[in-house]
């Protein structure tokens, strides 16, 4: 037998117990031959181990615990970042809201006082008008009822429309009764003395040119501003709606401004 095929044969013997750790991570090879043996390369069970690891070595290990460390603190400060930005708005909704509104008390179409406090728990639709006036009042309370129609089927009635004369010499508790029957139902008049409409229409920002001494049997025409303003149930201006608003324009306004104020406080009103 030559040298070369006892060599293989002793490579084949099994490893006894208490043999050396040489014996034990021994070369498997194919048989060699003539046309193999120079270029056959040989890996040791050592070897195959350490394949069976794969690429996870304490320095990736190391690198995939740092970087799971590192997402993690990614998304904390990513999610602290969104929750001051949210803050922010808040703030600059709170700062940026105009100062309108203020205490009153007037007295409604059924005759019954009806004051500033009357307007808390509701979104309220404030808008300023006179009964004589031709077109422009009847067009705006017909959109006041349009914008509540599909309001109120969604949300139910957490909302307060009023209607705030400007012309409290001939818009009488019995007159503004008698006009607002001609408008959604649920829209409360309001009148009062000049002094007090006055004082209200101050608080509100609303311009009116009639004046102190009017005949209560004049026919002239009031010149007043034309706004449909937007109250939160804390009595907080939100919105002035002008003559160019539409209807759907108000309604997704006022849907938006709900769904805002229910993430602020967890409640509709």
């Amino acid at each position: 037998m030559s040298k070369l095929s006892s060599t293989y044969f002793r490579s084949l013997r099994p490893c006894l117990p208490g043999r050396s750790i040489q014996c034990q991570r021994q070369s498997i090879c194919m048989r060699p031959n003539k046309a193999t043996a120079p270029g056959r390369r040989c890996f040791t069970s050592g070897a195959r181990d350490r394949a069976a690891v794969g690429v996870f070595t304490p320095k990736a290990a190391a690198l995939f615990i740092a970087t799971g460390v590192g997402l993690f603190y990614y998304f904390h400060y990513e999610k602290q970042k969104l929750l001051e930005q949210r803050q922010k708005e808040l703030e600059s909704r709170s700062v940026g809201r105009a100062y309108v509104g203020g205490p009153f008390t007037l007295t409604t179409h059924e005759d019954k006082p009806f004051s500033d406090k009357d307007l808390l728990g509701k979104w309220s639709f404030v808008y300023f008008g006179f009964t004589n006036c031709p077109d422009i009042c009847p067009a705006e309370l017909d959109k006041i009822g349009s914008v509540l129609t599909p309001l109120e089927k969604d949300y139910g009635t957490i909302f307060q429309p009023v209607f705030i004369s400007v012309d409290p010499a001939r818009d009488s508790v019995s007159q503004m009764k008698t006009y607002l029957t001609d408008f959604h139902p649920r829209i409360i008049g309001l009148t009062g003395d000049y002094a007090t409409v006055k004082t209200t229409c101050k608080a509100y920002r609303v311009y009116f040119s009639t004046p102190p001494n009017a005949d209560p049997k004049g026919d002239y025409l009031v010149d007043h501003s034309i706004y449909v303003y937007l109250m939160d149930p804390n009595g907080q201006f939100v919105e002035a709606f002008g003559q160019s608003s539409t209807s759907d324009e108000v309604v997704e306004r006022v849907k938006k401004e709900i769904s805002e104020f229910e993430k602020e406080t967890g409640r509709k009103v």
